[in-house]
């Protein structure tokens, strides 16, 4: 049992994720229970994963929860494995709360340049009537950078999306490629903005500047007497810079939304509420959050790409091609992730931050921070 590498949980102690301070021992090896010597309470080695306070075997958990992101029918895996509905469901809620927290801690605190992203929203189908899920991905990675449910196609959903691009994307010139819904360019300008603070003595609100190099297409499609007509709009932007990332992200061609809605396509199919036309519905909202999240984080971490494959060759004669999942190309992952590694990864919480004005510590409980390094 190495604790080198685990940080205490507990959100009451001043040394709640902290790594390599030497301040978790062992508490119980048959039990694989550990102990934190500062607020010395004891933790699972499970506690954070998605197999924490579950008594089925981890190995059977994970085979379900594969079935389920690769659309296999929860009431297959009823019939096939003798589990009750409602114990998958919860299996599949808790991945879900898991792989939210994963990605906002892996992807959404990273910064990216971006290059060109692409968005694009979904109908899905519940109980209570439809409901949208907006999405957005990175064109050069094929990375997955979030997404927002609302039962709305409104300015809110869009804002939500936006903002979680906003949070990865650095500084630097950005496409950005939408459909013909006319809210994406109000939103998007809105997203990319920076404040700067007022001098001293001056009264009111920062100034909010947009950001320089924003280029924002849209691609309209309309249809008339049974035919198709594509319409390519440049809507902020000059024509050769948008030229010049077309080339950088994704090796030139013209405007398009193709890469979101192959992304969009992956999720339906893997998702059966997500389909143009079926009979299965969502029963929440918030389950439909989940499965976005489980479903994006195995398609950038465990999920190698096609198109992102390189060849490498061997010898005079031979050649080998090297498998590459999106967060391998963007630089957040070194290796291909298991769907076993993804759900035992736990998420530290926030340092622990002094507050003034809350009473003083106990002199024994100085001693031991000061032993720790805290």
């Amino acid at each position: 049992m190495n604790s080198a590498e685990l940080f205490c949980p507990n959100l009451a102690c001043q040394a709640r994720g902290a790594v390599g301070k030497g301040n978790i021992g062992v508490h119980s090896q048959p039990k694989r229970r550990y102990i934190c010597h500062v607020c010395k309470q004891t933790f699972s080695a499970n506690k954070g994963t998605l197999f924490y306070r579950l008594r089925t075997d981890p190995k059977t958990v994970l085979l379900v929860i594969a079935l389920l992101v690769y659309g296999c029918p929860i009431q297959a895996i009823v019939q096939a494995f003798g589990l009750d509905e409602r114990t998958v469901r919860n299996w599949w809620q808790r991945a879900g709360q898991h792989c939210q927290a994963f990605h906002e801690r892996l992807v959404e605190n990273h910064q990216l340049d971006l290059g060109q992203i692409q968005a694009d929203e979904i109908k899905a189908k519940t109980q209570r009537g439809p409901i949208w899920v907006a999405m957005a991905m990175m064109v050069s990675t094929r990375l997955w950078l979030g997404g927002a449910v609302s039962a709305y196609r409104d300015i809110a959903l869009l804002q939500k999306m936006a903002q979680q691009v906003r949070a990865i994307a650095l500084c630097r010139p950005l496409l950005i490629a939408v459909d013909g819904l006319n809210f994406y360019p109000h939103v998007f300008r809105d997203a990319f903005r920076t404040g700067i603070p007022r001098l001293a003595g001056q009264i009111g609100r920062m100034t909010l500047v947009e950001w320089p190099n924003i280029a924002i297409v849209q691609v309209v499609k309309s249809k008339s007497s049974g035919t198709w007509s594509i319409q390519r709009l440049i809507v902020q932007g000059a024509k050769t810079m948008i030229e010049q990332l077309l080339q950088i992200s994704q090796g030139g061609g013209t405007i398009n939304t193709a890469y979101i809605e192959r992304l969009n396509a992956t999720f339906r199919q893997r998702l059966a509420c997500l389909f143009r036309r079926t009979r299965h519905l969502a029963r929440q909202s918030t389950t439909l959050q989940y499965s976005m999240y489980v479903l994006g984080c195995v398609y950038n971490f465990c999920d190698f790409h096609l198109s992102l494959r390189l060849r490498l060759s061997v010898g005079r004669h031979g050649f080998h091609w090297v498998q590459r999942t999106p967060a391998l190309v963007a630089g957040l992952a070194d290796h291909r992730w298991t769907l076993e590694e993804l759900f035992l990864h736990k998420i530290p919480p926030q340092p622990w931050l002094k507050k003034q004005g809350r009473g003083s510590f106990s002199n024994r409980f100085k001693k031991r921070l000061h032993r720790y390094g805290f």
